[in-house]
């Protein structure tokens, strides 16, 4: 299966401003959300789970990622691989991805075939049948997977004891990809309880998007998803991340050629924001910081030449409490103190005065340029909707995405740099040289999901 690598939806993928969402909901539960792009005969079909690592217990961390694999085995009709070379038959593409927050399944056909690969979806979210034989294999499959996206990259061990250290009681405590531990005391009935408890249709939303009629889209789904039974569905109890009291800090070595650094401070994302004002200006200060030649950490590099590498970012949909990070690569003759004194200058003139009306400016219209450029892909369009609707915003937030950053103002972001970033409240995580040689890639970093 082709490796997409991490999946991370950001808020440069825009809807078009003249595209009408259809949205509707079976009787059965299931959301269907349809949005017409008639510039190709082509169709992005894609089948999202309220369901992914942050409703996992503990022992059985990973295991919508574990499902997620045994998805493509056997049904009541499909043999393992099967649905895969079905829809390679078409000339379509598929894959799927877990996150925190969801499991997803997709297909990019020709219009022709979306019946049939509706046909293919419904049937595998109930009819999924896992083989002992079949569950041991893909077993050791995720266990190599979490092997060579984590255990043997310095950088992604790094971040994935950074989320430990900053998230104490909260689901985001884990990895998408679950401890090597529990994945290797699955059970094949831990996966069919988890299959039964959170696939079907009313924990799911089908996006299409493409060469579609929203009425043609409701009258398949009703035909495939509509027979299908609903289940019970109990959301996990809410557990909420402390409050940070002092610095956090964590130190690692492994075999990597350079050092390198993670910070991060909690902030709210929009599901999570007592005040949403706040979310966009977060989102106006994070491309002030990175975003192009232009922004203040690019400029850093270029000024003290402190660094390879600095950047930061944070997600705004994220379901739960989430961080603002910063990361970065010292240059040579700098340490990492060095570089972290060089962020907090950052921060701190970021604190002390307003952003300029041209620093200002130039971010709406960085975004406004995206929001043209990405309306040229189906599958950034359908990615969008379902991350959006999957999580509980509303369909049309990102038409309404740029209307809400131009009411920010340069105080509002000084305010928001103030109330969050504080040493009194900071997780920072960094990775020393062991001395070992490193490997390739030793020091990419791996978060946000992971791909079958």
């Amino acid at each position: 299966m082709h490796k997409l690598g991490v999946i991370i939806i950001s808020w440069c993928l825009w809807l078009p401003a003249q595209a009408k969402v259809a949205e509707y909901q079976l009787e059965n539960g299931m959301q269907i959300v349809v949005l017409e792009n008639h510039r190709a005969p082509v169709v992005a079909h894609q089948v999202w789970y309220r369901v992914g690592s942050n409703y996992e217990p503990g022992g059985l961390t990973g295991i919508s990622h574990m499902l997620e694999h045994m998805m493509f085995k056997d049904t009541t009709t499909l043999k393992t691989g099967e649905f895969s070379k079905r829809v390679s038959q078409m000339g379509g593409e598929q894959n799927a991805f877990t996150s925190s927050d969801v499991t997803a399944y997709y297909q990019i056909i020709g219009k022709q075939h979306l019946e049939a690969v509706m046909a293919l979806e419904a049937d595998r979210m109930r009819n999924m049948i896992v083989k002992d034989d079949e569950f041991f294999k893909e077993r050791d499959v995720v266990a190599e997977e979490r092997r060579w996206r984590t255990d043997d990259k310095p950088g992604s061990i790094l971040y994935e004891q950074f989320m430990a250290a900053a998230f104490v009681n909260s689901p985001q405590h884990s990895p998408t990809v679950g401890w090597m531990t529990d994945i290797q005391h699955y059970q094949p009935q831990d996966v069919r309880d988890w299959y039964q408890k959170w696939y079907a249709p009313n924990n799911a939303i089908l996006v299409v998007v493409g060469d579609v009629e929203p009425k043609q889209v409701l009258a398949l789904a009703q035909k495939y998803y509509g027979p299908l039974k609903p289940e019970t569905i109990q959301p996990p109890k809410p557990q909420i991340e402390i409050p940070q009291v002092g610095e956090r800090r964590i130190t690692i070595k492994g075999a990597t050629k350079e050092p390198s650094m993670i910070m991060g401070f909690h902030v709210p994302s929009l599901l999570t924001a007592e005040q949403p004002e706040e979310v966009y200006a977060l989102s106006v200060l994070s491309s002030v910081l990175d975003g192009d030649d232009s922004a203040r950490l690019t400029q850093l590099i270029r000024g003290s030449q402190v660094a390879t590498s600095v950047g930061a970012g944070y997600d705004e949909t994220s379901r739960l409490s989430t961080l603002f990070l910063f990361n970065g690569s010292p240059a040579t003759g700098h340490t990492l103190k060095d570089l972290e004194a060089s962020i907090w200058q950052a921060i701190q003139k970021l604190q002390d005065e307003p952003i300029s009306a041209s620093e200002l400016e130039r971010v709406l219209a960085q975004s406004e340029a995206q929001y043209v450029f990405h309306q040229d892909s189906l599958e950034s369009q359908a990615m969008v909707l379902g991350s959006l609707v999957t999580k509980g915003l509303p369909a049309d937030t990102f038409e309404h995405w740029i209307e809400n950053l131009r009411k920010v103002t340069p105080t509002q972001v000084q305010a928001v740099a103030k109330k969050y970033f504080s040493p009194d409240v900071v997780t920072v995580g960094e990775l020393l040289p062991n001395g070992q040689e490193a490997k390739a890639g030793a020091n990419q970093i791996t978060m946000g999901g992971s791909v079958h």
